[in-house]
Parts: C-alpha cells; structure tokens; sequence
C-alpha cells in the first residue's frame, strides 16, 4: 500500500491538471471581435477615418511641451536587514514647457540628487517591494518626483514621465 499511494496521488495530480488545462482552453475558446477601421485609424492617429461629426482638437498644451530626457538611469539599492537584495532601475524625462529644456540640463546634478533622494525614500518605505508597478505605488512616486522637480526647477516643469523601471535581484 505504501508503494501504491505516491503512483496513486501522482496519477490523481496528473489527471486533475490535465482537466483544469482542458477546462480552461474551452473557456477562451471564443475569440474576440476585431476593432473596427474606425478604432484602428484613430489609434493610429489617422483623423480622416473619424467618423462624421467628430474633429481631434488639438489642445495648445500638447504643442507646447518639451521632453528632457536624464542622461543616465537611476539606480536605487533595495536593503534588507543591512544588506543590498536588489537593484532598481529607473529612467526618467522631465516634461517641461517649450524653450526650457536646456534649464533641465543645466540644472541636472542638483535635479538628479533631488529625485534620488526621494526614490530612495520610496524605497525605504517599502515602494519597490512586492508589486511595485502596481498603479497606486507609482502614483505616490509620481507625484513626489513632480514636486521635487518643480521645487527645483519651477513652474516650468509640468510632468515627470518614467521610462523605464526594472528591479533586479542579487
């Protein structure tokens, strides 16, 4: 009997997994409806294919914005119990209004000590612990980096955009 029951629950575990994949496959079995032209243009960023009635307005902000993007990426220590478990990489731009792009890089050393100072606070609390891409994580970090470079920067900063944001175990 002692022999038979591992053969036994093997079997059951198999058979059960192979049900559950079947089950499942038969649930996506209906494919979805494909997008219309008229979805397809617009995403696209064609306005001729609209439909009657409907114009894309372009706002005066959009045309008036400029993107800096920070030479190098941000690298953020995650320390458990003193010592280093992972590295965070980010990569930033700074969107800030038309002919101020050049302030960006000026000011770039003070700028990048400022919003490293805050990523590590993020880290500190635990921000790129668990799902730190989860939605509400990021706008706290968001918000935080868009203070910190407006207190830098000024008014002329209007968004802080994160390009790129991997973390990487040691």
């Amino acid at each position: 009997m002692k022999k038979i029951l591992p053969i036994l629950l093997a079997l059951f575990g198999i058979g059960l997994g192979a049900g559950a994949g079947f089950y499942l496959k038969q649930g996506n079995a209906e494919k979805p409806e494909a997008p219309s032209e008229e979805c397809v243009a617009f995403e696209h960023g064609d306005p001729t294919n609209l439909p009657k009635g409907e114009e894309v307005e372009e706002s005066a902000s959009a045309t008036d914005r400029e993107y800096a993007k920070l030479n190098n990426q941000f690298v953020i220590p995650i320390v458990q119990e003193e010592a280093v478990e992972s590295l965070v990489l980010i990569s930033l731009s700074i969107e800030v209004v038309s002919g101020n792009k050049d302030l960006v890089f000026e000011r770039e050393p003070k700028l990048r000590d400022a919003l490293l100072q805050v990523m590590f606070d993020h880290a500190n609390m635990g921000g790129f612990k668990g799902t730190f891409t989860n939605s509400s994580n990021l706008k706290v970090l968001r918000t935080a980096l868009l203070e910190t470079a407006q207190k830098t920067l000024g008014d002329v900063v209007s968004d802080v955009l994160i390009l790129d944001l991997a973390r990487q175990e040691i």
